[in-house]
């Protein structure tokens, strides 16, 4: 989950001078790198069946994936933003990490258990099941890689940022290079490792996260003497503009009627698009039974709570320690704040290791959604599609890793292309492609009876085009003067004379969502397609896994 607040931070450039120690960052870089990398090779590499590099062919335990779903859903920009945003937004910052657990239940209760019995490899696998093959397969990779698109080039753009303030590089030429550097090691990880290789290094990556912001909230804590009612007040005398009002409702989403629509439009498409996103979906499918799938959100659950817990005394830390006018100070603004509660805690070491820290969590992320694009191509487009079933294990798994790199180079160029602008506006629209696109088809295929190939396609491609259409003529993408001013334009286009919005909500959930259901529905009762059977098949499959697998010992 990338930052939907913002851009990755820079700190300004006398902090940088301050806090910067180069070498520090580039020796836990290079370190993160090596050690996952040798992990990779000792357990996860060698030759591959396509099981195998697509989902480790479920051998991970429920705990394992549980931790590497929370690693992969934990990026260093959803850290980063979430406590800037608490640090000085309060109250309205902290329900950004209630939307995304929240979202989390949503998944346990309607999709975790029935996906992992349904499907085998993708998404697809369950959404063509009783479904025409072909052109339900060849609508849902759209979306697949269209969310995985947009997730990965938010990504590889805030890499460039966050590395230029770690390795204290500046210039378009060094955070190109940066950029590259990622999207190398992101391949590698992949082409060595596959499913599982990947699982390792998220794993690692959401063990040291969570430990890194849980020794900065012992730490604050502890300079208020574990009295959290100290802390709110000293962030509150810190923000003067703010005041009471950190505390309360309203600071960002209480300014007008458009911002509080706005509020629950983004909280819809954050609440039901994670059940949608395919990179978090193709988790379940690398544990053997459904009950460990069950078990993977539930740890999943209790491990990114805890951390978006941990990051209310952390955003409250920093507006307290640093405060609203050293953040919006920094080029980064509310990004800014951890990097800086960080240094301001533990000097340039603790900045080094959390900003570390912070950086490894985009490889780990992009691993994710790097293998999820390549088998949805591989096994969805290349097997199913164009070879009609008719293809090897080995020649699928040769085109996985062959459109891994692809779509690693496409991710390079695309974070090359984006890494000056605005992110959020990507991230909005991955969470909002997945709740409108992809959830209203899983759960129709799921749970109605009577749904069918047009009703399919009508969700899918109806969901896609009216979000990226209301996205492009939305203030996120139209010129839209700066927050503040002479600060960086939270649009795409940084010129405000050039508004051509004419949707007035940054997030279109409100509306592409409640439209892809109908879609959905019309499409199906339009349409004379009924296969009471198949149904009756797939219903006994959701419940029981009967024919996903191999039978397993209990």
């Amino acid at each position: 989950m990338t930052s939907v607040l913002g851009t990755v931070p820079k700190l300004p450039a006398e902090t940088a001078a301050a806090v910067g120690s180069p070498a520090l960052n580039i020796s836990i870089f290079i370190g993160f790198v090596l050690i996952t990398l040798v992990i990779i090779i000792k357990l996860a590499s060698g030759k591959k069946s396509a099981g195998e590099f697509y989902t480790a062919s479920g051998g991970f335990s429920g705990r394992q994936n549980g931790v590497a779903i929370a690693g992969d859903y934990l990026s260093a920009a959803s850290f980063l933003g979430i406590a800037g945003a608490i640090a000085l937004q309060g109250y309205d910052g902290f329900l950004y990490s209630i939307g995304f657990l929240v979202a989390w239940l949503v998944a346990l209760l309607l999709v975790a258990e029935l996906m992992r019995n349904t499907g085998r490899l993708t998404m697809a696998d369950v959404l063509s099941y009783r479904l025409k093959q072909r052109p339900v397969r060849i609508a849902t990779a759209i979306s697949v890689l269209c969310v995985s698109f947009f997730y990965l080039l938010a990504q590889m753009a805030g890499a460039g940022g966050l590395v230029s303030l770690l390795l204290g590089v500046s210039g378009e030429a060094a955070q190109n290079l940066v950029i590259a550097l990622v999207g190398f090691v992101m391949i590698t990880y992949v082409l060595i490792g596959g499913m599982r290789g990947t699982t390792y290094v998220q794993i690692i990556k959401a063990v040291l996260l969570i430990a890194a912001t849980a020794v900065m909230t012992v730490w604050v804590l502890g300079k208020y003497g574990f009295n959290l009612s100290s802390l709110l007040q000293a962030a509150v005398d810190k923000n003067p503009k703010v005041g009471e009002n950190l505390l309360a409702p309203g600071v960002k989403y209480g300014a007008s009627t458009t911002t509080k629509i706005d509020f629950i439009s983004l909280s819809l498409a954050l609440v039901l698009g994670t059940a949608g996103l395919p990179h978090v979906l193709q988790r379940f499918y690398t544990v053997p039974t459904s009950r460990a799938a069950r078990k993977s959100v539930e740890w999943a659950i209790w491990l990114i709570g805890g951390f978006y817990l941990l990051t209310l005394v952390v955003g409250y830390g920093a507006g307290a320690l640093v405060g609203s006018a050293e953040i919006n100070a920094a080029p980064g603004k509310a990004n800014s704040a951890a990097p800086l509660l960080a240094f301001h805690l533990g000097g340039s070491p603790l900045l080094g290791i959390v900003s570390g820290i912070a950086f490894a969590t985009i490889l780990a992320v992009v691993a994710g959604l790097t293998i999820t694009a390549s088998a949805t191509y591989a096994h969805d487009i290349y097997k199913e599609v164009i070879k009609r079933g008719n293809s090897t294990s080995d020649a699928e798994v040769r085109v996985a890793r062959i459109s891994a790199v692809v779509i690693g180079i496409v991710a390079i160029l695309g974070g090359m292309f984006a890494k000056s602008q605005n992110i959020a506006f990507l991230v909005a629209l991955a969470f909002a492609v997945a709740a409108s696109a992809n959830l209203p088809t899983i759960l129709y295929s799921l749970f109605w009876k009577r749904f069918n190939t047009q009703g399919a396609l009508w969700s899918i491609y109806g969901g896609l085009i009216s979000t990226i259409g209301l996205i492009i003529f939305s203030p996120v993408v139209s010129g839209k003067a700066p927050l503040v001013p002479g600060g960086p334009s939270p649009s795409m286009i940084t010129n405000p004379d050039t508004d051509f919005s004419w949707f007035p909500l940054d997030n279109p959930g409100l509306i592409t969502i409640p439209l892809a259901f109908f879609l959905g529905w019309l499409g199906t009762v339009l349409s004379k397609e009924h296969n009471a059977q198949k149904y009756a098949e797939m219903e006994v499959r959701s419940l029981t896994g009967h024919g996903v697998g191999k039978a397993l010992d209990h």
